[in-house]
């Protein structure tokens, strides 16, 4: 019995030093903020897809030795840094301006299919990253004296090369008010809605920068009410903000005034555009909705700036887009210096992060502001 009682009282003893630890040793809760960050180690990508546009060269450089008319240098070292990322792009869209162009169809003709057999030998056409190809007014249109023009017959020749690399299963918008709007298209990806835009569709009044407006606003209402899309994106050579301000003249998108108000409203993640040869993001802020838009120009493609044949942008590169799991956007805009002049290969330049930033619909902090001065 005794030695019952001095076991009991032992027992005893160690449940009340294990109390009086736990109440001197509260449990530890989790924060706020460190909840937020165990979310975001815990986010993975849903998918990614990469963009950019305007790679042809400049006029005064074209030679038979090239008949793609492609900047084949900076093509290539696009291809090959895409290729090379762990986590490939599903898809890559390219914007417009693939050859020089803007003249006849025989010279339409010739260059695109110099562009796709150069495109067919790449490594990239078996990386099982599916291309995108949309079209600019490079492809679109015919040069005069009095201005760009739309080229009759262009949209043929275009599907005559291109129709392969436009995606299963997209809905096509139907001709309306004498457009050909074979080429404007909406498709789904994931949880990703696209709207892609011929910005330069072929029409009988002469105009450039002309697309089925009402169409494309209709699709973009109907993947907002679409419970299977968390986020929309819109594609279309021709940009309506340029250095952040509304453009409506040949550097920009004559009809997009009709086009961004609805944007705002279905909170499209961002425009994707080329066009300008250089690299800019802005964020129009409607500050009634609180949010904005972004205006995505990816026109570091390699081609020389506009009107100014011995500059060139200061980065040629791409850019890429991850939407991940906690529902957060991610764009990482990658790019080489460039050399002396637009054609220079720079091997010793590497290709690297320029821009890198999350895609908030609130007002984002990190701004990034032209010209870009990291290559200096």
């Amino acid at each position: 019995m005794k030695h019952r009682i001095l076991w009991s009282s032992f027992i005893a003893l160690i449940l009340v030093g294990s109390c009086k630890n736990n109440t001197e040793t509260p449990i530890q809760e989790t924060t706020e903020e460190e909840l937020g960050v165990i979310s975001k180690k815990q986010a993975t990508p849903v998918f990614s897809f990469s963009f950019v546009g305007c790679n042809r060269i400049d006029r005064h450089n074209q030679s038979s030795s090239n008949p793609s008319t492609a900047n084949v240098y900076a093509l290539e070292r696009i291809y090959q840094d895409m290729d090379s990322l762990s986590q490939k792009p599903e898809l890559f869209f390219f914007l417009g301006d693939l050859v020089l162009a803007e003249s006849t169809l025989p010279n339409l003709d010739s260059q695109l299919k110099a562009w796709e057999k150069l495109y067919d030998v790449n490594p990239i056409s078996k990386s099982g990253i599916e291309l995108v190809a949309v079209p600019g007014n490079h492809e679109m249109l015919s040069y005069t004296p009095n201005g760009e023009i739309p080229l009759a017959g262009s949209t043929d020749v275009w599907l005559k090369y291109m129709k392969k690399y436009m995606p299963t299963g997209r809905k096509t918008a139907p001709d309306t008010l004498g457009l050909d709007n074979r080429l404007t298209f909406a498709f789904t990806k994931h949880n990703v809605g696209f709207v892609v835009m011929n910005t330069d569709t072929y029409n009988p009044n002469g105009l450039e920068g002309q697309l089925p407006v009402s169409w494309v606003n209709n699709q973009v209402e109907a993947y907002k009410k679409d419970s299977a899309i968390d986020h929309i994106f819109v594609l279309g050579h021709r940009p309506y903000y340029v250095n952040g301000q509304p453009d409506t003249t040949h550097g920009g998108l004559p009809q997009g005034g009709q086009l961004w108000p609805t944007f705002e409203k279905n909170g499209v993640v961002a425009m994707l555009s080329a066009h300008q040869h250089n690299y800019e993001r802005s964020q129009p802020i409607n500050n009634t909705l609180g949010g904005g838009t972004y205006q995505i120009v990816a026109g570091h493609g390699g081609s020389v700036n506009n009107r100014h044949v011995s500059h060139s942008p200061p980065f040629f590169g791409y850019s890429l887009i991850t939407v991940m799991s906690d529902g957060s956007v991610e764009l990482d805009t990658r790019g080489y210096c460039t050399g002396d002049t637009y054609l220079t290969p720079v091997s010793s330049n590497p290709m690297t992060s320029r821009d890198k930033t999350t895609l908030t619909w609130a007002k984002n902090p990190n701004t990034f502001t032209n010209p870009y001065t990291g290559c200096q």
